[in-house]
């Protein structure tokens, strides 16, 4: 009964989210607008990895064809249509975590770079009109089973036995899944798969490197990357800016495939624990509910020095704060990391796997609540464009 509930509403909240104009394609300025790139030193990151060999699955709303994109973008699968094609996107919201995560570019320094240009995106059409948990779920072991090693699942909802087993098929396959943690509400329910062990749940950082309010805080909060105001590909060709968890983790899976491109007989915990010892500790010391244990930093994750984890599953130092290393270290024996997840999207993560709520969220009142689609409420209302 409730999945029926939660797949009408999925629905209805799509119908009437507001999709603020797309950026036109004037490519010459794009890249200039891409802030975390700089942020992020991703040149720097990309002398050493640019995630080639590395297929990322996309379970989402499908993601249409992009010049910035071009020959990363798989054919994919459509769990919503069977037998339609997965490069189609009726939202625009998946289309821009594949720019993200992926985008190469074209005609040079023009376009939408991602954190991994070499990898390849696997989408899958699994949230939007007719999506819903169940779909969302089978997407994660499709993507699996296509063989890709980093998952990114920009959405959530409540919790259920079929993205249990999703999770679980991924674990045994050795894939990472990074998922979103969800935008903040006055609600204050756990989101899913990010909650779930074994999974990286990511949290938003603004332009100016700290917490983004937008960001749901939690207990499994592994790392904060860029998540406010983050340009990325949209539909027809053209570009939006985007403001969520979701888009946040979009670039910390762009991050895993950095990662495990640079050093391929890592594990999917071990991949994890790179990613979270090296951040950088922007709150207290050690762990917190708003970053986890700290905003991601690409280049240490791909050079320091990381300490095994403990038998307990967390770092056996605080997260280092020191320069990353000039080379990188021999790959590590054992680790397993906390998860992490979170951004506010300007087209953030779906609501309730469907990336685009708070409009809706009047109307689906009482429904919303047994359904808990809480945080994306506030995902609808995107700053900027409804792809995040």
């Amino acid at each position: 009964m409730i999945p029926a509930i939660a797949n009408a509403v999925v629905a209805a909240l799509l119908t009437v989210t507001p999709v603020t104009a797309p950026l036109p394609a004037r490519a010459d300025k794009i890249r200039q607008q891409q802030w975390m790139l700089d942020y992020l030193q991703i040149a720097r990151a990309h002398q050493i990895s640019t995630g080639a060999g590395v297929t990322v699955g996309l379970p989402d709303t499908g993601v249409e064809a992009h010049p910035d994109l071009g020959a990363n973008l798989l054919p994919g699968i459509n769990l919503v249509q069977p037998g339609g094609s997965g490069r189609i996107d009726l939202t625009g919201h998946g289309t821009g975590m594949a720019g993200v995560i992926a985008g190469r570019g074209h005609s040079g320094q023009a376009g939408i770079l991602g954190i991994a240009p070499s990898a390849k995106i696997l989408p899958i059409v699994s949230a939007g009109k007719y999506g819903g948990l169940q779909t969302i779920a089978d997407g994660i072991e499709l993507a699996v089973k296509r063989g890709a090693r980093v998952v990114n699942v920009s959405s959530g909802g409540p919790k259920s036995l079929s993205l249990r087993r999703a999770v679980q098929a991924a674990e045994q396959a050795d894939a990472l899944i990074v998922a979103s943690n969800g935008n903040t509400t006055k609600t204050v329910m756990d989101e899913y798969p990010a909650s779930m062990p074994g999974v990286l749940a990511v949290g938003a950082i603004g332009p100016d490197g700290q917490y983004a309010p937008v960001s749901y805080p939690g207990g499994n909060i592994g790392i904060c990357a860029p998540g406010v105001k983050v340009i990325t590909t949209g539909q027809a060709g053209r570009y939006r800016i985007v403001t969520g968890t979701s888009v946040a983790t979009a670039i910390v899976s762009g991050a895993a495939a950095l990662v495990r491109s640079r050093y391929p007989n890592l594990s999917a915990p071990e991949v994890m624990h790179r990613l979270t010892a090296t951040a950088d500790d922007i709150g207290p010391p050690g762990r917190d509910d708003q970053c986890g244990y700290g905003v991601l930093n690409i280049v240490k994750a791909l050079t320091a020095d990381v300490p095994p984890m403990t038998a307990t599953g967390t770092p056996a130092s605080p997260a280092p704060s020191a320069p990353a290393a000039s080379s990188p270290p021999s790959t590590p024996t054992s680790a397993s990391a906390p998860s992490s997840a979170a951004s506010q999207p300007a087209s953030s993560p779906l609501p309730l796997y469907a990336g685009i709520g708070a409009v809706a969220v009047a109307t689906a009142g009482s429904i919303l609540a047994l359904i808990v689609i809480r945080r994306r409420r506030r995902d609808a209302t995107d700053h900027h464009s409804p792809t995040g």
